[in-house]
């Protein structure tokens, strides 16, 4: 490794020497670059940048962001790091026999370099405990969640396996090690394993090169166990993570699966880290049947459902006879698959098979909602005979199951992958899904009452239903109401409106403040910061927030990747962390009416932009 930076480094020594005397590193190989600043990082040296002969100029007064170092192997760059300052608890420093200016250490933070730099800085940058194997610091926990979360922008899962198994196996460092030294580095790794399965076992269940890489890492624990004994509860647990993940492998529908044992035992590696289910788990996905040409039943079904069931569960809906229908899948323009009863609906990868439409035997369209008055009529009463409070409390439960199914590593695959088909983003998809479903209901009921008097009743409703899904933290159901009643086809209904009251036209207007887009949506932001966990936001907004970090800011520069971009990246991963905690209790899940929780779980809506607005002119023609 070439230490040939261009620069001289001084080092000031900590204030136990004499105060003004300093050092010049001579033998610049006797430790890898980076393992040298990591040591003296530690023991509170400081790096200082000599432009001159003169011993008394020194960089002293920069900021640490003025101070970078660049690690060089081969002429080129592979790690940049950058100088940061941390504040210490200041019992921490008193008990060191320091005092103010002691309680202010120096560490290095990651800029950018290979995925081999990184993942090396992040295991000698981690710092453990001496009876638990974790990590003390919250710094090196922010590196490595930053890793975990953001890794498969720059490697594949594959890869990272092979280099960690090469970190546990292999001595990376130029000087000898001794026993302690090689024991913590092995449970460095460990314990970035434990991380790792706990923060990602969703992603990694059926990954063929993470059962491949537990077999073998549990081979070479237990070839240590003899000469490092600490590693006897470590072999335990690799061998119970392997077990359970073979299993999920053989049998994913087995009963005898059960992770949350598995990872209670693993819970003092996980700093806090809950377990989650994942959509795969949750067996539920949302499922379009279309009735006509422009309107579709959105139904909540199980992802094995097989084509009678569901046409059993459309007709009670719709109100025909199941022997009367028959389900057809589009799969192509002109084509058409007719599924037989037992038909699997969806695929593997939780697709379904094609658009699906339920018509009659003969071909012809199940009913036409758009000329029958009377269940025009209906439609509309059974709407305005629903307690909105429980209207709200349904919209919410429906949403949550799905938000906190949600993985946070799902943002980075949409962001990095949005074109690419991935199961690893299906519960972010559904909210997206469902959050425009919601937008569509709106309208189409409104659109759809034929009488003024009920309209005007309508609009009312479904103010409050805004205002008690903001009053439950879910602002994804609360931005979709207010978008649906402000979409051009129902805000254009004037003699609607004029009908509204001026308490529902103020109430309505406080609402509309929070959706307002100025100052970057500063009224939602502030809103929504008050709230406490757990809650909803609005996802929209948040692919809108990390879209603009990667828009705005490279990937890799020369070749090396951009932590910096990364970590911002898994600040907006880790916001939707925080949002599905529930650390007093504050359940966002309520008990809602049978009733009405059947009525929300099957949204019938129009998704045709000119059929709603045909249906709008016809309510209110142009003057």
């Amino acid at each position: 490794m070439s230490w040939d930076c261009g620069l001289r480094y001084v080092f000031s020594m900590p204030p136990a020497l004499q105060q003004g005397s300093k050092c010049i590193v001579h033998d610049k190989e006797d430790l890898s670059r980076l393992e040298m600043v990591q040591r003296l990082a530690k023991d509170g040296c400081r790096f200082l940048q000599n432009h001159s002969k003169s011993p008394e100029r020194t960089a002293e007064t920069q900021s640490d962001e003025a101070v970078r170092l660049s690690v060089r192997e081969r002429g080129r760059d592979v790690l940049v790091l950058q100088r940061v300052s941390l504040e210490q608890p200041a019992h921490a420093a008193w008990l060191r026999g320091g005092g103010r200016e002691e309680a202010r250490t120096r560490r290095f933070a990651v800029v950018s370099g290979t995925p081999e730099k990184i993942l090396e800085h992040l295991l000698s940058d981690m710092t453990l405990e001496d009876d638990r194997g974790t990590t003390q610091t919250k710094e090196s926990d922010m590196l490595l969640d930053d890793f975990l979360l953001t890794y498969p922008v720059f490697m594949s899962t594959g890869d990272l396996c092979q280099a960690l198994l090469g970190h546990y196996c292999t001595k990376r460092h130029r000087v000898k090690e001794d026993v302690n030294e090689a024991l913590e580095r092995k449970q460095k790794v460990l314990h970035l394993v434990w991380h790792w399965m706990s923060l990602c076992k969703g992603f990694l269940r059926e990954d063929e090169h993470v059962k491949v890489f537990l077999k073998s890492l549990h081979r070479c624990v237990l070839d240590d166990l003899y000469e490092h004994p600490a590693l006897e509860r470590d072999v335990t647990e690799l061998q119970k993570l392997y077990q359970l993940r073979r299993r999920h492998t053989a049998d994913d529908d087995s009963p005898h699966r059960n992770s949350r044992t598995l990872f209670h035992q693993l819970s003092v590696k996980e700093n806090g880290l809950r377990p989650r289910s994942t959509q795969r788990e949750s067996k539920e996905v949302l499922c379009r049947v279309y009735v006509t040409l422009d309107s579709y039943l959105s139904a909540k079904v199980r992802c094995e459902v097989v084509a009678q069931e569901l046409l059993q569960e459309v007709a009670e809906r719709i109100d025909v006879a199941a022997s009367e229908l028959i389900l057809v899948a589009i799969t192509y323009p002109g084509g058409r698959l007719l599924l037989q009863p037992q038909d699997r609906v969806f695929s593997n990868s939780l697709r379904p098979v094609g658009r699906l439409h339920v018509c009659r035997k003969d071909l012809s369209e199940v009913l036409n909602p758009f000329r029958d008055n009377s269940e025009m009529q209906q439609r509309t009463a059974r709407v305005l005979n629903l307690n909105t409070w429980d209207v709200a409390v349904a919209l919410t439960n429906f949403d949550w199951t799905i938000f906190n199914s949600m993985h946070e590593q799902e943002l980075v695959y949409f962001t990095f992958n949005r074109n690419v088909c991935s199961s690893h983003t299906k519960s972010l998809e559904l909210l997206l899904q469902r959050c425009n479903e919601v937008q569509l209901w709106v309208m189409t009921e409104v659109l759809l009452c034929p009488t003024l008097c009920k309209r005007v009743q309508l609009i009312k409703k479904f103010i409050k239903i805004a205002a008690h899904c903001k009053a439950q933290r879910n602002l994804n159901s609360f931005f979709s109401i207010i978008m649906g009643l402000n979409a051009a086809a129902v805000s254009r209904l004037s003699q609607t409106w004029e009908k509204i009251s001026g308490k529902f036209k103020k109430h309505f207007s406080e609402l509309e403040t929070v959706t307002d887009p100025s100052l970057n949506h500063k009224a939602y932001r502030d809103s929504f910061k008050k709230m406490k966990s757990p809650k909803i936001p609005f996802l929209p907004l948040v692919l809108k927030d990390i879209t603009f970090i990667h828009e705005g800011n490279k990937t890799f520069h020369d070749n090396l990747v951009n932590f910096e971009k990364l970590h911002m990246i898994a600040d907006m991963a880790r916001f939707i962390r925080e949002c599905q905690q529930d650390p007093v209790g504050n359940g966002i899940a309520q008990k809602s009416s049978s009733e009405v929780r059947a009525y929300i779980d099957y949204l019938h809506v129009i998704d045709n932009q000119q059929t709603l607005f045909e249906l709008s002119h016809r309510l209110e023609p142009r003057a």
